[in-house]
């Protein structure tokens, strides 16, 4: 038996699969974890890890979405754990996979951990905040670990185009301002993650008009990012970027489009329910997509390097 297992090998085409199915449940997790703050539900087992003292949910609505929440967050974890096992059974071995695989169930631990903490106080906004930041913190970990696991890829390709992998790049702590910006305005709302009757935490810096200032200004800054969004798309199509970064960037353009729509909907309905899961729901895959294109703009070449294309000739007009 112990034989067996250690002749168990993994073709670089099913690990890559494997990346992808990590990353597919490091997403819905987010998803479903929205779903728990947004359906009031938050504090539906008041205590942690148990549901009201036993390792079963009562049958009671907020209950059972609750801890449902937490069943699934322990199927991502089986799933990040698996993708390590995966990694280290994977032929060629590679360690930089490994070491990004490695990532995952730590990163999906310290939110069980993080998340206990949120239940037991209250579910501070802070804490709350944090949580979804770890999400997406967790996601860029899943994201370069699917990058590099690609057929293809290439650790030592180099971009040429400095300004445009800087204008990409430009785009990532831009989006995460704009997602922080996000986590405060839904923290100040009315959806705070607890049902009727029970008391939870909100931010209130500013008081009653906490929610409209922590609307305005995301609003704000996320009308700022998809005018640079378009900006580096232009800027891509005009130095005649190759398709497999303008693809994604036009893809980030579309979804930031969308968000403008959905966010705008949502603030003039008095924040229903359902739009407001599906912003956070677009929220996610717009952080994607810029991870995504940011993968896609690859690694800078060195300004100190000069392009081959222009030694040559300096080379054949000193050996004439």
């Amino acid at each position: 038996m112990r034989k067996r297992i250690s002749s168990f090998t993994v073709t670089p085409r099913q690990f890559e699969l494997a990346a992808y199915a990590a990353l597919g449940a490091l997403t819905l997790i987010v998803f479903t974890g929205a779903a728990v703050r947004l359906s009031g539900s938050g504090l539906g087992c008041p205590d942690w890890p148990r549901c009201y003292g036993h390792v079963y949910p009562p049958l009671k609505t907020h209950a059972l979405i609750e801890f449902s929440n937490r069943a699934v967050g322990a199927l991502v974890g089986i799933a990040t754990i698996g993708v390590l096992l995966l990694a280290w059974r994977r032929r060629p071995f590679r360690r930089d996979l490994a070491r990004i695989a490695i990532l995952l169930p730590l990163g999906v631990a310290a939110q069980a951990v993080l998340g206990g903490y949120t239940v037991v106080d209250k579910l501070d906004p802070g804490l709350v905040m944090a949580h979804f930041a770890l999400s997406m913190t967790i996601l860029v970990a899943a994201v370069v670990l699917v990058w590099r696991a690609r057929a293809g890829w290439e650790p030592g390709a180099l971009a040429r185009d400095r300004p445009a992998v800087w204008a990409v790049r430009g785009l990532l702590p831009f989006s995460a301002i704009v997602l922080f910006a996000g986590t405060a305005a839904t923290a100040a709302g009315p959806h705070s993650g607890g049902a009727v009757g029970q008391t939870i935490k909100r931010l209130h810096f500013e008081g009653a008009d906490t929610l409209k200032w922590t609307v305005h200004v995301h609003g704000a800054l996320a009308f700022a990012f998809g005018i640079a969004c378009v900006l580096v798309w232009v800027m891509l199509e005009r130095r005649h970027a190759d398709g497999a970064l303008r693809r994604p960037v036009s893809y980030l353009c579309v979804l930031v489009a969308a968000q403008g729509v959905i966010g705008t909907v949502q603030y003039e309905t008095h924040l229903p329910t359902e739009l407001v899961w599906v912003h956070v729901a677009f929220a996610t895959l717009t952080w994607l997509c810029v991870l995504w294109s940011v993968a896609a703009a690859g690694r800078l070449q060195p300004s100190t390097v000069p392009d081959s294309a222009q030694i040559r000739p300096s080379i054949m007009a000193r050996e004439t």
